[in-house]
Parts: C-alpha cells; sequence; structure tokens
C-alpha cells in the first residue's frame, strides 16, 4: 500500500511538471532560483538553531526584516550600502544575544524567548523605518552600479530576450558568490574547537558541561550568529528587491524550516559541509515548487479548473512540510524495521 501512494504521488509530480514545462517561461525559473539564493542564508540560519544547537529559535521572522530595514533607511539617508550589510549583522546578532540570554538567564524556553524578541523586533523595526515600507528603486543599491552594465553585457551576446532576465542572472552570480563565501566560512567555523563545542552540545549537553563548558554560552554564540545570518539575508534581499517592509519577514521561518527539511531529506547529508550544501539548494527547490505552485492549472471533471493562488502560498508551505516529513518517518521507520 505505501508503494502504490509513493507512485501516485510521484505520477502526480511528473504530470504537473510536463504540464508546466510549456507553460513556465525561463523568467520564472530563474527568478525562483535568484529568490532561492537571496533565503538561503535565512536556511543556513534554521540550520544552525534546529540542528546544530537543537534550540528552536523564531527570532528570524524579526532579525530578517530588521537587516532589510538597517539597509533601506541606510541608504535613502545616502550611506553606503556596502557599509549597511555589516551593521545588519551586527544587529541581528544583537537580537540573536537578547533571545540566547532570555532563554539562559531567565530559564525561558526558546521558543517563547524568540517569540517574546521577535514581538519587540516588529517595534523596533517600524521605529528604524518610520513608516512600514521605503522603497529603493532610485537609490544607490549594492546592484545599481552594475546592473546596467551586466545587462547591456547580455543583450550583446544574448540579445534583447536574454536582457529581460538580467537582473536575475546578476543576482544568481552575484548573491550565489556571496552565498558560497558564507558557506565556506561557516563550514570552517563548524571545524574549529568552538564550532565542534557547539555541534556536541546540540548532541549532548551534559558532555559539554562535564567537560567544564558552558553550554550557555554557546547558546548565546549560535543564536548571535543564525540571526546575524538571517538579518544579512534580509539587507541583501531588500537591495535586489527594490525595497523593505515591515511585514516581509512574516512566517520567513517556516520557509527555513522548509528548506532544512527539503535539504536533508533529499540529499541525506554526512557532514557539516555537504549539511550546508544542502540546506542552500533545499531554499532553491522550496523556491521552485513555489514559482510552479503558482503556475499549475489542473482540469477536472466537469471543466472545473485547480488553481493555486497567492493567498495559498502559506498553505502550500505547510502541506510541503508535512508531506516532507512524513516521507521522513517513514523511512525511519523502515530502517528500525529492517
Amino acid at each position: 500500500m505505501k508503494w502504490i501512494v509513493f507512485a501516485c504521488l510521484i505520477g502526480i509530480g511528473v504530470y504537473v511538471f510536463v504540464r508546466l514545462l510549456g507553460r513556465l517561461s525561463l523568467n520564472v525559473w530563474t527568478g525562483a532560483v535568484a529568490s532561492g539564493l537571496g533565503f538561503a542564508l535565512v536556511a543556513l540560519a534554521v540550520f544552525i538553531s534546529f540542528r546544530v544547537l537543537n534550540c528552536p529559535d523564531l527570532t528570524v521572522d524579526g532579525s530578517f526584516p530588521l537587516g532589510a530595514a538597517i539597509a533601506a533607511s541606510m541608504i535613502v539617508s545616502g550611506m553606503n550600502p556596502y557599509i549597511a550589510l555589516p551593521i545588519a549583522v551586527l544587529a541581528g546578532g544583537f537580537a540573536g544575544v537578547v533571545t540566547a540570554l532570555i532563554t539562559t538567564r531567565l530559564h525561558i524556553h526558546s521558543l517563547l524567548a524568540s517569540i517574546l524578541t521577535t514581538t519587540a523586533l516588529f517595534t523596533i523595526n517600524l521605529r528604524i523605518m518610520g513608516r512600514s515600507n521605503i522603497p529603493l528603486l532610485n537609490t544607490n543599491t549594492i546592484v545599481r552600479p552594475f546592473i546596467g552594465e551586466f545587462r547591456t553585457f547580455i543583450e550583446t551576446f544574448g540579445g534583447a530576450s536574454l536582457s529581460k532576465l538580467a537582473t536575475s542572472l546578476f543576482m544568481i552570480l552575484y548573491v550565489g558568490t556571496l552565498v558560497l563565501l558564507i558557506k565556506l566560512i561557516f563550514d570552517w567555523f563548524m571545524r574549529t574547537d568552538l564550532g565542534l563545542s557547539m555541534r556536541a552540545m546540540g548532541d549532548n549537553p551534559q558532555m559539554i558541561r562535564s567537560l567544564g563548558k558552558s553550554t550557555n554560552m554557546m547558546v548565546i554564540i549560535g543564536l548571535a550568529i543564525s540571526n546575524g545570518l538571517a538579518s544579512l539575508s534580509g539587507a541583501i534581499y531588500a537591495q535586489f528587491q527594490g525595497f523593505a517592509d515591515i511585514n516581509m519577514g512574516t512566517g520567513i521561518i517556516i520557509a527555513g524550516l522548509a528548506a532544512v527539511i527539503l535539504g536533508e531529506t533529499i540529499f541525506r547529508p554526512k557532514t557539516i559541509a555537504a549539511a550546508s550544501t544542502a540546506v542552500i539548494i533545499g531554499m532553491i527547490l522550496y523556491r521552485l515548487v513555489i514559482a510552479a505552485a503558482l503556475s499549475v492549472a489542473l482540469p477536472l471533471p466537469g471543466g472545473l479548473i485547480v488553481r493555486v493562488g497567492p493567498q495559498d502560498i502559506k498553505l502550500a508551505t505547510a502541506l510541503l512540510v508535512v508531506g516532507v516529513l512524513a516521507i521522513t518517518h517513514l523511512r525511519k521507520r523502515e530502517s528500525i524495521e529492517k
């Protein structure tokens, strides 16, 4: 019965994919990949808190728009857009430290502590921005000095049709390089003594305490790094999107969790380097699935057509996460039975 269910799911997936090949333009696919890379650091942030530290943290819902708010506010004030990136990292790291201190010093569960911090960050972000939305279309962002020349280069070699993809292709190259650099630094850090201690703390806190190391300090450092990455992602994403919005971080934790689960389920990484790669690819796959879902139009008997609209994305994401978790559970049960 189980294999019949899997076969049906695979058949439905193949049918939908074939129908989408002729319906979706290349711009949709490249845009989804670019968006996935823009959110890749969020996936890495969620991986740190949920997998490395084993400390569920929802602060990224507030630290992601925090980075966007800081970047947008600094840019419209005439400051260098590159200076906004390290400041966003520091601000996000501070938000993670606040959550960690509430957890470790006040002995409040990390979920509740992160909810409290995220709630406070909503007001803080609004104060930083001064309004609910800041447009960046005619400002000096990290994209603006290069995108014109890149579009001309693409048009010279690929024609006018390919130049329409210039923004997405530039984001893939630019943000992809940043994400790769940060991933390599993260992989190196996880092999240091401190990184190994953090990984061991997530698996066995008692052992770390017996070695005379502070688990509280591990949580503080880990959540600072996690939310610093999420805030950096927000600062970068806002500049590529051309705006910062107070609500742009709502539900971002679910996207990050979906990316982590997708990456781990599909690739089954055995090393920390493979795991970081898997969650980044998982975020790209997640955005591709969302882009495909928005273009699904399945005909039903009676002339009815089922479509997925933007209002259905949260439900689709939840169903995707539940489905992947169910598959993971079945795999674990199979391995135990064997």
